[in-house]
C-alpha cells in the first residue's frame, strides 16, 4: 500500500495505490474519485456499540471500506473542510486522543473508538462529551482545519493550548482545563478565555486556525433575513 497527499496545503485529498487484496477505510462520504475495479462498501467498523460511540464524537455510524478485491487500483479521500491532513503512526500502547470530527482515514489496523471525557473537561474544552480514541497499529489520517503542527512536550514541562487549536494528543498524557491567560480578568479581555494545560512527556497536534474564531469573524457579513410581510 502506497499513500501520498496531492492537491495542495489548503484544499488536499489523500491518495491510496492499493495492491490486491489491501484495504483502506476513511469517513463515510470521504471517497472523492476511485478506479472502477475497486469495492467500496459501508460496514459498522468495530462493531454496534463503537458505531454508536463514535456518532456521539461527531462521526458516522458506518464507516467506508474499500478493497482492491482482484486487481491493483486507487482511491482518493477529502475531507469536508478546508485545512490540512496529516498522517499520524499509531503503535501498541501509544494511543491517541483525537477531537471529535478530526478522524479521515486510516489503515485496516487502526481501531478507531469513542473516549468519555470528564464533566468538567466535556462541558469546558468545547470538545463535548465524547471524543475519539485511536489505538491499535498502522496509520491515521486527520483532517484539520488550516495547517498541522507537533509539539513534542519533555517529561515534566507544560504548555498552554487554546482548545481551538487542539486536533490530537497522546491518551495518557495529562491534562487540565484553565484560564487562557495570567487572570480571568485577562483571559476575557484577552479573548483567549479556556485553555488546556498539557504536562509532558507526550506529543500534542495543534492546527494553525480556529474554527470558531472564523465563525465570530464571518458572523458580521452574513445576510439578515428579511421578516416575511403577510
Amino acid at each position: 500500500m502506497k499513500w501520498e497527499i496531492i492537491g495542495g496545503s489548503a484544499f488536499p485529498m489523500l491518495k491510496f495505490s492499493l495492491e490486491k487484496d489491501e484495504n483502506i477505510k476513511a469517513q463515510a462520504n470521504a471517497m472523492v474519485a476511485m478506479s472502477s475495479n475497486l469495492v467500496l462498501k459501508g460496514k459498522v467498523d468495530g462493531g454496534i456499540g463503537k458505531a454508536i460511540g463514535r456518532m456521539f464524537s461527531g462521526e458516522s455510524f458506518f464507516m467506508q471500506h474499500v478493497t482492491a478485491k482482484n486487481h491493483p487500483g486507487w482511491v482518493m479521500f477529502a475531507s469536508s473542510i478546508p485545512g490540512g491532513i496529516a498522517d499520524v503512526e499509531i503503535k501498541p500502547g501509544k494511543e491517541l486522543t483525537v477531537q471529535k470530527n478530526g478522524f479521515l482515514a486510516g489503515t485496516p489496523g487502526i481501531d478507531v473508538a469513542s473516549k468519555m471525557q470528564s464533566l468538567t473537561k466535556g462541558i469546558l474544552s468545547g470538545e463535548g462529551f465524547f471524543i475519539l480514541k485511536l489505538s491499535g497499529t498502522g496509520t491515521a489520517f486527520l483532517h484539520t482545519y488550516g495547517s498541522i503542527y507537533t509539539i513534542d512536550i519533555p517529561a515534566g514541562e507544560q504548555i498552554l493550548i487554546d482548545n481551538g487549536h487542539l486536533v490530537a494528543w497522546s491518551s495518557d498524557m495529562k491534562y487540565s482545563i484553565t484560564k487562557g491567560a495570567a487572570s480571568w480578568v485577562s483571559s476575557v479581555t484577552s479573548g483567549e478565555g479556556l485553555a488546556c494545560r498539557f504536562t509532558g512527556p507526550g506529543r500534542v497536534l495543534i492546527q494553525t486556525r480556529n474554527p470558531s474564531g472564523f465563525g465570530s469573524w464571518l458572523f458580521p457579513y452574513l445576510p439578515i433575513p428579511k421578516p416575511s410581510s403577510r
